[in-house]
C-alpha cells in the first residue's frame, strides 16, 4: 500500500492558521470540523458563513463591511460579494509598521537592498501623492514595464491607495507584446526602467520604451526608474521623466487610503495570447484581497515575519499573488534575473542566506535543477524552509521524489493549480494534510473544484 511522502506532525499542525480557522468555523457552524474535507464541504455549501468567517479571521481593514455577504450567489456572472463594503487594498497590505523588513531584493549580479515597512509606506505615500499631483486619479490605468524590484511593489501600492488600476508586464517583453496589452487599456502613465540584467548581460530597453511610448497616445508620463545606470539618458523617449524628478513634485504628505467599493477595479491581468490578441481580465480589489488572504493564511500558512519567495516576473499572475503576502505580514523576497546565473545555485544561495521559509517556483525549474544534479540540502542550510510551492505546469511524480530526497525531506510540497482568470488557485496546499507522490493536495476553500479521470 502506498504511503505519503510527508505527513505533518501534531507539533507542525497545532499553530497553523488552518487549524485555528477550523475552530472558528466550528464555533460559527455549531459543529466540529475534524478534517479538511468536512471544512471544505462547509465552505462550498455555506458560502455566506465561510466568507464572513474568513473576513473576520483575517481582520480585514475596512471603513465598513455591511450586513450583506453575497447577492445573487447562483448567478455566474452576476454574483456580488460584500456589496456594502468599502475598503482599500493597499491599506490592507500595509498594516505592518516599523523597521522590520517588508521586502528583500536581490539581482543576479548580487546587487541587493532591504526595505523596512516604514520605508515601503513612505515610498508608497510619495508615489500616491505624485500621481495625484500629475492628475492621475481614481479609475485611471497605471502601466508597469518593470523588473521584479521593490519599486514595482511600491508603485502598485501607491496606485491602489488612490483607487487607480494597475497592469504590468516584464522588461523582456517585446514592443508588440507590450502594445498588445497596454494598447487595450489606455494607461495615463507608465513606469519602466532603462534596462535589466539576464544571464550576465546588460539589456537596454530604452529603444523599446521609446516605441511603446510613441504608440500609447493615452500615456501622459513615462517614469523611468534607474536599474542599470544611476542617471540613464532619457533623450528621445516621449514624455519621459526620471523617478527622482517625478517624485520631486510630491511634497511630504501623509499616506492616505481612499475607501472604495469591494468591486472597485484593482488589476488588469492579461491572458497568454495563444488564441489571438491577449484578453484583458479585470480583477476587483475586494475579491483579490479575500482570495489571497485565504490562500496565504490557510493554504500556505503565512505568518507575520515569514519570508515568502516566489520566483516570478511582473508578466505572471504569481507576482500579484506574491505582493498580496504583505497583507499577512510576510517579508517578500524579490529576485530579478536568471535562475542559473552566475551559477545553478544562485537561488539556493539567496534562499539559504536570507532564511526563506516558504519558496515557490515552477515545475519547469524543478525539472531543470534535477537534471543539473543539484543537491541543495547537501550544499545549503535550508533549515528555515518549511514549505515549497510549484505551479505553471504539471509537477511529475519524479519531481516529488527529487524534492523530498534532495531539497526538503521534512516539509509541505504543495503543487498548486490556478490561473490568470482568478489570480489564484483552484487547487491548493493543505498544511494539515499529507503529500502524496504525483498529487495535488486539496481543492481551495470556497471552490467546488473536482478532478475527473480520463473516463
Amino acid at each position: 500500500m502506498a504511503t505519503p511522502l510527508w505527513t505533518p506532525s501534531e507539533d507542525r499542525m497545532a499553530p497553523t492558521h488552518m487549524r485555528a480557522f477550523m475552530r472558528l468555523a466550528g464555533q460559527r457552524a455549531g459543529r466540529s470540523f475534524d478534517d479538511y474535507g468536512a471544512l471544505h464541504a462547509w465552505t462550498v455549501d455555506q458560502p455566506e458563513a465561510f466568507w464572513q468567517a474568513a473576513w473576520d479571521y483575517a481582520g480585514v481593514v475596512a471603513e465598513t463591511r455591511g450586513e450583506t455577504i453575497i447577492v445573487d450567489k447562483n448567478k455566474i456572472p452576476g454574483a456580488r460579494f460584500f456589496p456594502e463594503a468599502r475598503l482599500n487594498y493597499a491599506e490592507n497590505l500595509l498594516r505592518q509598521t516599523g523597521g522590520a523588513p517588508a521586502m528583500i531584493f536581490r539581482r543576479e549580479d548580487g546587487l541587493s537592498s532591504t526595505w523596512s515597512w516604514d520605508e515601503l509606506r513612505a515610498f508608497t505615500a510619495k508615489i500616491a501623492h505624485a500621481l495625484d499631483q500629475h492628475h492621475i486619479g481614481e479609475g485611471d490605468r497605471v502601466a508597469a514595464y518593470l523588473p521584479n524590484m521593490p519599486e514595482a511593489i511600491g508603485a502598485m501600492l501607491g496606485a491602489a491607495a488612490g483607487g487607480r488600476v494597475w497592469s504590468s508586464c516584464s522588461p523582456d517583453f517585446g514592443t508588440q507584446g507590450v502594445l498588445d496589452r497596454f494598447g487595450q487599456i489606455g494607461p495615463k502613465i507608465m513606469f519602466t526602467v532603462d534596462g535589466y540584467m539576464y544571464g550576465g548581460k546588460r539589456i537596454d530597453i530604452r529603444p523599446k520604451v521609446t516605441e511603446v511610448a510613441k504608440a500609447l497616445d493615452s500615456c501622459d508620463w513615462v517614469v523611468v526608474i534607474p536599474f542599470l545606470d544611476e542617471e540613464p539618458d532619457l533623450t528621445g523617449i516621449p514624455r519621459a521623466i526620471s523617478l527622482k524628478d517625478f517624485l520631486s513634485w510630491s511634497e511630504p504628505a501623509d499616506l492616505t487610503f481612499k475607501q472604495l467599493p469591494f468591486d472597485h477595479p484593482l488589476y488588469i491581468l492579461v491572458s497568454s495570447g495563444t488564441t489571438g490578441v491577449p484578453k484583458c481580465i479585470v480583477h476587483r480589489a475586494g475579491g483579490i484581497l479575500m482570495k489571497h488572504y485565504t490562500e496565504h493564511l490557510f493554504h500556505t500558512d503565512v505568518h507575520v515575519g515569514d519570508r515568502l519567495f516566489y520566483f516570478t516576473t511582473l508578466g505572471w499572475m504569481m507576482w500579484n499573488w506574491l505582493a498580496g503576502g504583505l497583507a499577512s505580514g510576510a517579508t517578500l523576497m524579490l529576485y530579478d534575473g536568471s535562475p542559473f546565473h552566475p551559477g545553478p545555485n544562485v537561488l539556493w544561495d539567496y534562499i539559504a542566506e536570507e532564511k526563506c521559509t516558504i519558496y515557490g517556483t515552477s515545475a519547469k525549474y524543478i525539472d531543470a535543477i534535477a537534471k543539473e544534479g543539484l543537491r541543495p540540502r547537501e550544499t545549503h542550510d535550508l533549515s528555515a524552509m518549511r514549505a515549497m510551492l510549484s505551479t505553471g505546469s504539471v509537477m511529475v511524480p519524479e519531481a516529488f521524489d527529487y524534492i523530498y530526497e534532495h531539497v526538503m525531506p521534512d516539509g509541505q510540497m504543495a503543487s498548486v493549480s490556478g490561473g490568470t482568470d482568478l489570480c489564484g488557485c483552484f487547487i491548493s496546499g493543505n498544511p494539515l494534510g499529507p503529500v502524496w507522490r504525483g498529487e495535488l493536495q486539496v481543492p481551495s476553500l470556497g471552490l467546488a473544484a473536482t478532478a475527473f479521470t480520463d473516463e
